[in-house]
C-alpha cells in the first residue's frame, strides 16, 4: 500500500461544475483525459479519500493490512475535497472513493457521466452518530442556529457542503448567513482568529476545536434534524465507490477489495477503540486524542433496506430540487448489486 497527497490544485470552481452538469465528463480537457494504463506487472488500486473521520474504515482496512492479505495493493490518495476524489474518478485517475467522500459530489460525477461508479457503502450519520456538526468560537454568544442570522458561515469545500450549509441555515430560521467555501482543516483556525462566526464542518473538526480549547459544538447532527426531518434518521452523506469501468474490468478484484473493505467495517463497528487509532495520519488527529472522536455509522450496499434508500433518496432529491443536479438521480440504482 502507498498513500500519497493528491494535488490542491484541482478545486473545481462553479463555472466547471456548471459545465460538467451540462455537457458531462467531456467538457473538461481534465476530466476527458485517458485512464491511465496499467503497468503489466502488476494491478495497484487508486482509491481517493478526504481527510475526515468517516474515512475510518477504509485506513483501517489499509493500516491493519486487510487490503494486502487479500493480494492487493491499494494506494489511497489524499484530496483536499470531495469534489477532487469525484473528478480523478471521472478522469481516469482514481477507480474508487473511501466513505466520507460526499454522496451529492459523487452524484454530480454521476450526471456527468453516468454509470460512473457503485456505491459499495456509505455512512450515514445522525444526532448519535455524529459526523455532521455547526462550531462557534469557545467564547461565542450564539446558543442556536438561529442565532447565526447575518452572520459569515464556513462550510467544507465543494458543491455538497455549501448548499447543506445554506439549507440548514434556512430552515433554522438563520436568514441572511453568508456561506463561503474553506478547506475543512482550517475551520478550526478561522474560527479562532475570527475570521468566521461559525462552521459547518465533519469530524475530526469538532474535536480538535474542543481539545485545543478553542471552539464549542453548536449543534450536531444537523442535516438528519434539518434536510431529513428526524435528528435520527440516517443521513448517507458519504460513499465508498468503485468506479463501473474498474468492477467490469476486474470482477474478481473488486469482489476481494469490497470483501476486505468490509471488515473495516466490521473493525469500526466491534472494536471502536482499536479502530479509532487508524485517524492518525490520515486526519488531523494525532495520538491519543483519536480517542475522543465520534464515529459515524456504516451500511454495506446489501444491508439497504427500503427505508434506509427512502432516506438517502430523499437527500438527493433535495439537490434536484435546489438545481445541483439537473435531474432526479435514483440511489438504488447506484447500489453495487454482488
Amino acid at each position: 500500500m502507498t498513500r500519497q497527497e493528491a494535488p490542491t490544485s484541482e478545486i473545481t470552481t462553479g463555472a466547471t461544475r456548471r459545465s460538467l452538469l451540462k455537457h458531462g465528463a467531456a467538457a473538461l480537457g481534465v476530466l476527458a483525459a485517458p485512464a491511465i494504463v496499467r503497468a503489466q506487472s502488476g494491478l495497484k488500486i487508486r482509491i481517493g479519500y478526504w481527510p475526515v473521520a468517516a474515512g475510518l474504515p477504509f485506513f483501517a482496512a489499509v493500516e491493519k493490512g486487510y487490503f494486502k492479505e487479500a493480494g492487493l495493493d491499494v494506494e489511497a490518495l489524499k484530496f483536499a475535497g470531495a469534489q477532487q476524489v469525484m473528478e480523478a474518478m471521472l478522469a481516469g485517475r482514481s477507480d474508487g472513493s473511501a466513505n466520507g467522500t460526499g454522496s451529492g459530489n459523487l452524484g454530480v460525477g454521476e450526471l456527468a457521466s453516468p454509470g460512473l461508479f457503485k456505491i459499495i457503502a456509505t455512512n450515514p450519520s445522525n444526532a448519535k452518530y455524529v459526523l455532521d456538526e455547526f462550531l462557534v468560537p469557545k467564547d461565542s454568544p450564539v446558543k442556536s442556529i438561529a442565532e447565526l442570522k447575518g452572520k459569515r458561515v464556513a462550510s467544507g469545500p465543494g458543491i455538497q457542503n455549501k448548499v447543506l450549509a445554506t439549507v440548514v441555515l434556512e430552515r433554522a430560521g438563520a436568514t441572511g448567513a453568508t456561506v463561503m467555501e474553506l478547506p475543512i482543516g482550517q475551520h478550526v483556525a478561522a474560527l479562532a482568529a475570527g475570521q468566521v462566526d461559525a462552521v459547518y464542518t465533519l469530524e475530526p473538526t469538532g474535536t480538535v476545536g474542543r481539545l485545543n480549547g478553542t471552539t464549542r459544538m453548536l449543534e450536531a447532527g444537523v442535516i438528519a434534524k434539518y434536510i431529513l426531518g428526524d435528528a435520527l434518521a440516517p443521513w448517507h452523506g458519504g460513499s465508498a465507490t468503485l468506479t463501473t469501468e474498474f468492477i467490469k474490468k476486474y470482477p474478481a478484484e473488486a469482489k476481494k477489495y469490497i470483501a476486505a473493505y468490509a471488515k473495516g467495517i466490521e473493525l469500526v463497528r466491534s472494536k471502536p477503540d482499536e479502530a479509532r487509532q487508524y485517524l492518525k495520519g490520515y486526519t488531523a488527529i494525532e495520538g491519543p486524542l483519536t480517542g475522543e472522536v465520534p464515529l459515524a455509522s456504516y451500511m454495506l450496499y446489501n444491508e439497504f433496506k427500503p427505508a434506509d434508500i427512502a432516506a438517502f433518496q430523499k437527500f438527493f432529491d433535495l439537490f434536484t430540487e435546489k438545481g445541483v443536479f439537473e435531474k432526479k438521480l435514483d440511489v438504488a440504482s447506484m447500489l453495487f448489486k454482488g
